[in-house]
């Protein structure tokens, strides 16, 4: 049975669907997923899951990197250059614009701030794609929503009649890089749109063990096999079952735990996390049989099934 992860580069002009289904063909494995949409301008980080792997997706890392190049000076429809232009200052308008004046106002875009999706995204309101209404001419009020950003540098400025400003940001899930371009353009009073999007890191895998399509299909050929699901949850503590406990846990059933907090690991995450925290699950030769939620019962201490792999 396939079950593991896929580092995938995802290659400009794809949707992360269509990324879904070439992998699923490439791999003649039916049950496949992705653990974060990207654009399809974007390019980088894609993580797929296969199998009952998917099952997993949920508990990767949310942290996110990104490489960003802004154009200044434009606002467009999508709040990238693959949308309609709606406004274009003059150059002489963006002669006066400086990196000083732009690092300036970067500071408020860091943390968690508010910020309001793309017209143009997979965000739902009332049971519809956002980019679907906006494809039926439709414009509906974008609820706002908190996200986190982690850091944002200035990696290199180019003023000119199209000026461009590159970018790396660390976030949060659910932040909208398109909608940190468009806010900063405006801040600056100019307009601004997302140039160019590379994905660098996501669900604790990062770009360079990335695999494209190609190599992919290559790899294959050659005897591939998914990253083991273990090694993609290595960020969790680790509870590791005896024998007698394994089958238990293949029938769903808690499981009283002998010491709290079981790792070091764990205890951190019990200091932070104010529900219970969850944990991966090993046998005793490493093999991943979970996750599971870590809670206290009348008997002490008790590890819960939260995602059950096969047994095979």
């Amino acid at each position: 049975m396939v079950c593991g992860f896929l580092n995938l580069c995802k290659p400009a002009g794809f949707t992360s669907h269509d990324c879904v289904a070439k992998v699923r063909r490439l791999t003649r494995c039916k049950r496949t997923g992705h653990g974060g949409t990207l654009d399809p301008a974007a390019i980088g980080v894609l993580p797929i899951a296969l199998g009952p792997a998917t099952r997993l997706l949920q508990f990767l890392p949310g942290a996110k990197s990104y490489a960003a190049t802004v154009r200044l000076g434009i606002t467009t429809t999508t709040d990238d250059l693959e949308g309609e232009v709606l406004t274009a200052r003059s150059p002489e308008a963006l002669t006066s614009l400086t990196l000083e004046a732009i690092s300036s106002q970067i500071s408020q875009f860091i943390g968690p701030i508010r910020q309001i999706p793309p017209q143009y995204s997979a965000i739902q309101v009332d049971g519809q794609r956002l980019y679907d209404l906006a494809r039926q001419g439709k414009t509906v009020e974008v609820p706002e929503r908190q996200v986190q950003v982690d850091r944002i540098t200035i990696e290199a400025w180019r003023p000119g009649t199209e000026p461009e400003l590159d970018l790396t940001i660390d976030c949060g899930p659910g932040t909208y890089i398109r909608s940190i371009a468009r806010d900063l353009g405006a801040a600056l009073g100019v307009g601004g749109a997302l140039a160019h999007l590379k994905r660098t890191a996501s669900g604790g895998f990062t770009l360079e063990n990335s695999l494209t399509l190609e190599q992919l299909e290559a790899a294959i050929g050659q005897g591939w096999q998914p990253i083991d699901p273990a090694l993609g949850l290595t960020h969790l503590p680790t509870v590791t079952l005896a024998e007698e406990a394994v089958k238990r846990w293949f029938f769903g059933q808690a499981i009283t735990l002998a010491e709290w907090p079981p790792t070091p690991q764990c205890g951190e995450s019990l200091k932070q996390e104010q529900t219970d925290p969850i944990a991966r699950v090993l046998d005793q030769s490493g093999r991943l049989l979970g996750v599971g939620a870590l809670t206290t019962g009348e008997a002490g201490p008790l590890l819960a099934p939260r995602v059950v792999l096969p047994a095979d």
